[in-house]
């Protein structure tokens, strides 16, 4: 069948308004797929700490209207491309999901839970962590991830607030980083910032040492491919282990 008859997917994205790598990294990893599109929203975001004021950044109105102008596109799926459920508990991108659904009538995702998702098909439980937050932010991470029972046996955080300076911290930074928590024993890492620019060292990471690498600009959009019943294979380079999920089901 010739691809031009075939109707278009589009695809919407929420993401912090400092971030500079989700864009990039989308476009580029949708880009050769056929009547396939990307479209972005953006909800104020400056810096991620433990303070009242940070954490009020991502209040829930706020970012469903976001959600809501997003859906003007008539999108397939929505996303959030952003990691803070993280922190703030993944009971908050559970309402999330369901609330935008209520009001767009869309499918909706979110990076965190795609991670999560990604992590128990395929029955991992020992994690290593890569962020750049601030050590009070980690740990809520990772007491967030335990209630999931997922287990941090190693993780490095780079210690920033800045959330555009997230996006400037080097790929050899991340790939350092993320070999030092799989020397530690990590079964899988998780580059969870989708501001940290992780997507085009993952699949490079996971092949040269056979340990899943899980950025969450790739996951974001594996869990919206999912979610509309896509094929995710075409995400094999930057999520190897994840891409062959639901080929190992069938």
């Amino acid at each position: 069948m010739n691809s031009n008859n075939q109707k278009k997917t589009r695809i919407a994205m929420l993401t912090p308004s400092s971030n500079s790598v989700v864009e990039p990294w989308c476009y580029k990893i949708i880009g050769s797929l056929d009547n396939t599109s990307i479209h972005f929203g953006r909800i104020e975001v400056l810096w991620i700490d433990d303070e009242t004021a940070s954490l009020s950044q991502f209040h829930d109105e706020t970012m469903l209207k976001g959600f809501d102008l997003l859906s003007h596109v008539r999108p397939a799926v929505i996303g959030w491309n952003g990691t803070s459920a993280s922190w703030l508990g993944l009971d908050r991108d559970r309402a999330l999901v369901a609330e935008i659904t209520k009001r767009t009538g869309c499918r909706a995702v979110t990076s965190t839970l795609s991670i999560i998702e990604a992590l128990r098909a395929l029955r991992i439980t020992n994690i290593g962590l890569v962020t750049p937050y601030v050590g009070s932010i980690q740990k809520k991470i990772i007491k967030n991830f335990k209630l999931e029972d997922f287990e941090c046996v190693s993780e490095r955080h780079f210690d920033m607030t800045d959330n555009f300076s997230f996006g400037e911290v080097s790929e050899a930074a991340i790939e350092d980083a993320a070999e030092e928590v799989i020397a530690e024993g990590a079964e899988a890492v998780i580059i969870l910032c989708t501001n940290l620019a992780g997507a085009g060292i993952s699949g490079l990471i996971e092949e040269r040492t056979g340990v899943p690498v899980l950025d969450s600009v790739v996951l974001t959009l594996w869990g919206a491919f999912r979610s509309i019943g896509r094929n995710t294979s075409s995400l094999v380079d930057w999520a190897p282990a994840v891409a062959k999920i639901d080929q190992k089901a069938n």
